[in-house]
């Protein structure tokens, strides 16, 4: 099936194939891409997944979304993605933890997170569309990889991204805002092609300040001309970083039937812990394609901007404080994914789109109308935790099931208990515990989020850390990338401001 992509606010002249689409990363005037059509698959073809290693699960939900590869490039792609960088070859399980409570562990790629779901596959195919464009006669341009990160995709990218040929990355991250596992992941990163700055600012500013880089022509016509270098981005902005999470949504129900967990046909709900909206986003269109999901439920940390708007339809920051709590990677009041989300309630209408993108940027608010709201409404529920209660979370989970949560995981798997109803629950868990070590080390132990540790183990690095917390546990060893950390040298700890003019130096510096 041929799928062209269009552009949410209707300023991209017409429609790209998935290769132009993935390169470009963003459209003119700050749009995103969407598929025109959405495909569909039957029951039937969903079940059989689970009969298929995962390589090839992504190569037929790829297929399904026109992508522009023949079935067997598409297919060595693939085998490339999902292979041995992941540390089990189911590469992502779905854990029955408690009766009717299902755990999609995302997190057995090579950094220890979700977003390797996603930047195992992107660079791969980014790296194939750049050599197809370049054999079809086109721009023989370089490309930079302009990353905003809450934490994850920032190492993911990275490492996805280095040392490939005509691609440099550059990552930015908001200073004080990641963990110091994330940190370390990311400063010692290897590769020539590869930078990293902190910035100044929580993530939003550090998001907001990429975005408008991306809509600085000026700026990107200078790229281009002396250079000879176009911006693209590894954010869930890019189509090319969402398609491969819609994939494991596909995925996990084929093998819930599979394990007996569900019958086939019946449905299951959905709880996702939610900043940037992708990750919820993309199990919207897995139950579009035709998996049965009822409820898809959003789960919240303190920054509960998405709870809010879920329940009232209204998007709200003019006011709101931004929050650092146990799940950094959550700790986001502006969602990008959500213009995706909207456009396709409403309709694919772009004058509303437009407006509503407006109003947040120049009010910092917009209000859904009434159908709209109700439209969401019908697609999903929300609720949301305090730090008390993620970390608490974290203590009886372990407890009660000998399972131990990341602090993201935490905060989906109470709103889930909370959500819980008839149907077998599929909670998404984002990332290994030992990514955010000192977090579930006070879960354990009872230690309050404002608590100061006590000193014997404040003076611990967070690699010391996690090792003290799996000789309290016993259970899922530190990943040796993680426990190796210390050991490696800094090599990117430079700060700077969190405004555009500055993101823009930054990247200048870098590719001079």
């Amino acid at each position: 099936m041929e799928i062209r992509y269009i552009d949410t606010r209707g300023n991209a002249h017409e429609p790209l194939t998935f290769s132009e689409a993935l390169l470009k990363g963003i459209a003119p005037g700050g749009g995103l891409f969407v598929p025109e059509q959405v495909p569909s698959m039957t029951l039937d073809e969903i079940v059989a997944l689970a009969d298929m290693p995962y390589a090839k699960r992504a190569a037929f939900v790829y297929e399904r979304f026109g992508v522009d590869f023949d079935d067997a490039k598409t297919d060595e792609l693939m085998q490339r993605a999902y292979g041995d960088n992941f540390d089990t070859p189911e590469i992502c399980p779905v854990v029955t933890v408690a009766d009717g409570m299902h755990v999609l562990e995302l997190w057995h790629g090579p950094t220890c997170a979700f977003k390797d779901m996603a930047l195992q596959c992107l660079p791969v195919f980014f790296s194939a569309c750049v050599d197809k464009h370049r054999a079809a006669g086109g721009a023989d341009n370089d490309y930079l990889i302009a990353v905003a990160t809450s934490g994850d995709t920032g190492k993911a990218a990275l490492q996805g991204f280095a040392d490939r040929d005509y691609i440099s990355i550059v990552v930015f991250y908001p200073d004080g805002g990641v963990s110091d596992i994330q940190f370390k992941q990311m400063a010692t990163q290897e590769g020539n092609n590869v930078c990293v700055y902190g910035v100044r600012g929580n993530f939003d500013d550090c998001q907001t300040s990429v975005k408008r880089m991306f809509d600085d022509v000026g700026f990107n016509e200078c790229l281009l001309a002396e250079h000879n270098i176009a911006l693209s981005s590894a954010n869930s902005i890019n189509w090319g970083r969402l398609l491969p999470q819609v994939v494991y949504y596909i995925s996990a129900y084929a093998v819930m039937v599979k394990k007996g967990a569900v019958v086939a046909g019946d449905p299951i709900d959905v709880t996702v812990p939610t900043g940037n909206f992708g990750n919820i986003l993309a199990c919207w269109y897995a139950k579009q394609i035709g998996v049965p999901i009822d409820r898809i439920v959003c789960a919240s940390n303190t920054n509960r901007v998405l709870t809010d708007f879920i329940e009232t339809g209204v998007y709200d920051i003019s006011d709101r404080p931004f929050v650092l709590t146990p799940s950094p990677s959550m700790d986001i009041l502006v969602s990008s994914n959500l213009e995706r989300q909207l456009f396709e309630l409403t309709g694919r209408d772009v004058a509303s789109i437009r407006t509503w993108m407006d109003d947040l940027r120049e009010k910092r608010r917009f209000e859904l109308d009434a159908d709209i709201f109700a439209a969401l409404r019908q697609n999903y529920c929300a609720g949301s935790i305090d730090n008390e209660t993620c970390l608490q979370t974290i203590h009886d989970v372990f407890e009660q099931h000998d399972y131990l949560l990341d602090p993201h995981t935490a905060v989906a798997w109470k709103v889930a208990e909370q959500q819980k109803g008839s149907n077998p629950m599929l909670v998404a868990s984002t990332a290994n515990w030992a990514k955010f070590g000192s977090n579930v080390y006070r879960g354990l132990t009872g230690i309050a989020p404002d608590e100061p540790l006590p000193a014997d183990v404040a003076e611990l690095t967070d690699v010391q850390l996690n090792r003290k917390v799996y000789e309290m546990t016993r259970v899922c060893p530190v990943p040796p990338q993680l426990d190796e950390l210390d050991e490696k040298p800094i090599r990117f700890a430079t700060v700077i401001d969190g405004d555009t003019e500055a993101i823009e130096k930054a990247v200048t510096d870098f590719i001079g």
